[in-house]
């Protein structure tokens, strides 16, 4: 599902991804670990499209992504990839159910039934009850909760999660890592997440620490 080759990515003469190569198949939940500003980030980004490496090859379904145009990539991230972000990239004008919407409506599916699919996975994850707030009114919890399900609107096969627990307590911390679980198990879905604590226990089938550009993997004895 996920497949970089060689991949390397510099910042002006700091090297940040040194020849990295990676695979990522259908049903992996998989933990990148790492130092702050290691390139965690841009890893995800890179999987994500957000950004295209200097060096190597990102492949996705199986399909080299490299000749794809802008329009073309971000077809693709709309339809095939959930982002989850640290600080939540939520519109704080816009209610729960609305900011869940948002990605129905980018792809163009009409009001009624993006409400409704949106709704379902307010009720399917028992928190309908915050349909109608507004971010602003949200604990932090209930702000990772939003940003998750929005991820999950357009039924990814990805979800890239960047650093997820770093703005919760450990209760918060413990819940998203129980409905990340969640998703993984019921949809089948491919899970990648970055944290900076090298050690905490994970719900994760594979885990991987970035360090020095390039990933060690850490299921190997």
């Amino acid at each position: 599902m996920i497949e970089l080759e060689n991949v390397s990515k510099n910042y002006g003469t700091n090297e940040v991804l040194k020849e990295l190569s990676f695979t990522g198949k259908q049903g992996d939940f998989i933990s990148i670990r790492g130092k702050s500003g290691v390139g965690k980030s841009t890893l995800l980004r890179i999987i994500g499209l957000l950004e295209s490496p200097d060096k190597g090859e990102v492949k996705l379904f199986g399909k080299s992504t490299s000749k794809l145009n802008d329009e073309q990539k971000s077809s693709l991230r709309l339809h095939s990839t959930g982002f989850i972000f640290q600080f939540f990239n939520l519109i704080p004008s816009l209610t729960v159910l609305e900011n869940i919407e948002l990605p129905l409506a980018l792809a163009g599916v009409k009001r009624i039934e993006r409400k409704k699919r949106a709704t379902e996975l307010l009720n399917h994850f028992d928190v309908a009850n915050l349909a109608n707030r507004f971010p602003p009114t949200l604990s932090g919890g209930e702000k990772q909760r939003t940003a998750i399900i929005r991820a999950l609107t357009n039924n990814p096969k990805i979800i890239l999660a960047d650093e997820p627990t770093s703005s919760l307590d450990g209760e918060n911390s413990a819940l998203l890592m129980e409905l990340l679980s969640q998703i993984n198990k019921e949809r089948d879905t491919t899970i990648i997440l970055t944290t900076t604590d090298l050690y905490e226990k994970l719900p994760t089938n594979r885990n991987y620490i970035l360090k020095e550009g390039r990933l060690q993997d850490t299921n190997k004895p």
